[in-house]
């Protein structure tokens, strides 16, 4: 049985609470699209038919209609709206095997509690030498929210709760997309950091953007006022930057992978390499039963 981390009907209902209120635009959102539309126009091969699942709002689908070498593009989403041509979630794809060319996410696979799940239907979905590209939220972001508040309540309640999602760890990406039987996998990170006047001016974006604390286990009583500004303290005191402003670390993992294809690059098959490591390396070459040394 897949553990439930995330209450991702807690997720939903805070996202459409921020939608509702007008929420303030996505930063990161807006950067990951971008991102997006670089890696689409460094990529040589043609997809006729492309989904967007889960991203939220509109940037990954436009990102996709821009693309030179993008045919149709579908956006699916967990919600109706402007722009969504299915309501799926990503847990359950309505995608039958070998349908479309290209499989674009951003932002939203790290609440998934069954993400090795879902990476196995995408692949499944995809059609030969198809593409699966997508931004996560990594392991380092908010890590200066996270250590501030385990300090607090560590001083104030003599114990410390969940307050930070755990994200994704590039490490951990890679092997997941080979389990899930991608070729080719690749994944890298992009690191950088949002500044803010105050501490209490992160907490504002996160609850505007409903990006506030997801987990299951998540403390059900409510933040003590005293462990509030001890955090908010903390945070100021220990990451303020020179010239007085807060920094809050934020990382996008990129992962990429292809559904296998006879016209891929394959490693080669062990013995049949041509040279010998020890003349590449000038080296002498010692038998498996001889002591380095020797």
């Amino acid at each position: 049985m897949t553990p439930r981390i995330f209450d991702r009907s807690l997720v939903l209902t805070r996202r459409l609470r921020a939608e509702q209120a007008g929420a303030r635009p996505n930063v990161l959102m807006a950067r990951a699209a971008d991102d997006l539309a670089d890696r689409l126009s460094a990529t040589l091969r043609r997809f006729e038919r492309a989904v967007d699942i889960g991203s939220e709002g509109p940037e990954a689908l436009a990102a996709l209609l821009a693309a030179a070498s993008v045919g149709d593009a579908l956006r699916f989403d967990r919600v109706t709206g402007a722009g969504v041509d299915a309501v799926a979630d990503p847990e359950m794809l309505p995608l039958g095997a070998a349908s479309v060319d290209l499989i674009v996410s951003l932002l939203s696979l790290q609440t998934l509690n069954d993400l090795p799940g879902a990476l196995v239907q995408i692949r499944r979905a995809l059609r030969p030498d198809g593409l699966f590209l997508a931004a996560l939220v990594g392991g380092r972001s908010l890590h200066e929210l996270r250590e501030a508040f385990m300090q607090a309540e560590l001083e104030i309640e003599g114990g410390v709760s969940p307050r930070v999602a755990p994200f994704a760890d590039v490490r951990d990406m890679g092997g997941l997309l080979q389990r899930a039987g991608f070729a080719l996998p690749v994944t890298d990170v992009d690191s950088f950091s949002v500044r803010y006047n105050s501490a209490a001016g992160l907490l504002d974006d996160l609850r505007a953007l409903g990006a506030t604390n997801p987990l299951v286990e998540r403390r059900r009583t409510p933040l003590k006022r005293a462990t509030l500004s001890r955090a908010l303290a903390l945070y100021e005191q220990r990451f303020r930057d020179a010239d007085g402003r807060i920094p809050a670390t934020v990382e996008i993992v990129w992962v990429s992978g292809w559904a296998p294809h006879d016209s891929q690059q394959k490693p080669l098959k062990p013995g049949s390499a041509k040279a010998r490591l020890a003349d590449a390396l000038r080296v002498p070459e010692h038998g498996a039963g001889e002591k380095a040394g020797k």
